[in-house]
């Protein structure tokens, strides 16, 4: 492992006007897939570096925490679409998302549901926000079937009253996705499928998308990411769009890699690897493949 991390470090350092061996960053990364001791040890080495630079391979090796605070800021600061930060809030697990609350005060001095609650104050979306980021979910596997076929229809009923209104202002509808466990949500979203027909989804996003982007997230976060990537894949892709490839890429080659895969096939009908590899150029598109396949 050791020598591995060495080897790694050496590519890296040429950043300072020698050239990066990118050959060699492309095979730590098809090779340290789910190797999180291995990322470990290369950050110890090369500590201090990860500040300045915002690339593939840099976010790659940044520890995940850190990546998701100045994600956040970065979107806070630079009047990105909120979709981030709801990906942030919505597919981390507790304590993730706890680690990456800690490093944005580290890093920023502010909390984060402060810069949310602020830079999002003139937003309907934004009691819907602060309450995502301020989340510390139950994870465990007990769902009251009852109270989840109660609240289905709840949420039925504040749809269907909502002529006129925002959704995404809603309090019964924000206290739901803001303080529900993961698989209450995904129960309750049965249920509500079965009195209305429909998937939730198709409801909530009909007036604000941040509304829409958090159910399908918490529910089926994989779902989500795939039709990130086929987005940020399309012809006509504006620049979030591109960025959130590799984001996407990134964030996710260690936790449900996998599963994004399975339902791009499953929604788009080929393979997201041949898509990639139809887009990208270079060693972009080999780090893209590594991450994405492992190849």
């Amino acid at each position: 492992m050791a020598d591995e991390v060495q080897h790694l470090t050496r590519a890296f350092s040429g950043l300072g006007g020698l050239g990066v061996d990118e050959p060699a960053m492309v095979s730590a990364l098809a090779k340290w897939r789910k190797q999180p001791e291995k990322l470990s040890g290369f950050r110890k080495s090369f500590n201090g570096f990860f500040k300045d630079h915002g690339n593939l391979m840099v976010m790659w090796a940044m520890h995940p925490w850190e990546r998701d605070a100045r994600l956040a800021h970065h979107v806070l600061h630079q009047a990105h679409p909120a979709a981030i930060v709801v990906e942030i809030a919505c597919t981390r697990t507790a304590e993730e998302l706890l680690g990456a609350r800690k490093a944005y005060q580290a890093l920023f001095h502010h909390s984060l549901e402060e810069d949310v609650a602020y830079h999002a104050r003139d937003k309907p979306y934004c009691s819907l926000l602060v309450g995502l980021v301020s989340a510390y979910r139950y994870e465990g596997p007990r769902v009251s079937e009852e109270t989840a076929r109660a609240e289905a229809k709840s949420l039925a009923a504040a749809v269907k009253s909502a002529a006129g209104g925002k959704l995404v202002e809603n309090a019964e509808i924000v206290r739901i996705l803001t303080t529900r466990s993961k698989p209450h949500l995904v129960e309750t979203f049965k249920h509500y499928r079965e009195i209305h027909g429909r998937h939730i989804e198709e409801d909530l996003g009909g007036q604000e998308e941040t509304l829409r982007e958090a159910a399908v997230c918490l529910a089926t976060p994989a779902r989500y990411f795939s039709q990130v990537a086929a987005a940020a894949l399309s012809d006509g892709a504006g620049h979030h769009e591109k960025e959130a490839l590799t984001r996407v890429a990134v964030t996710r080659a260690d936790v449900d890699m996998d599963a994004i895969r399975a339902a791009y096939h499953e929604q788009f009908g080929g393979k997201l690897e041949d898509a990639i590899a139809g887009k990208a150029h270079g060693y972009y598109k080999d780090a893209l493949l590594s991450l994405v396949a492992g190849k």
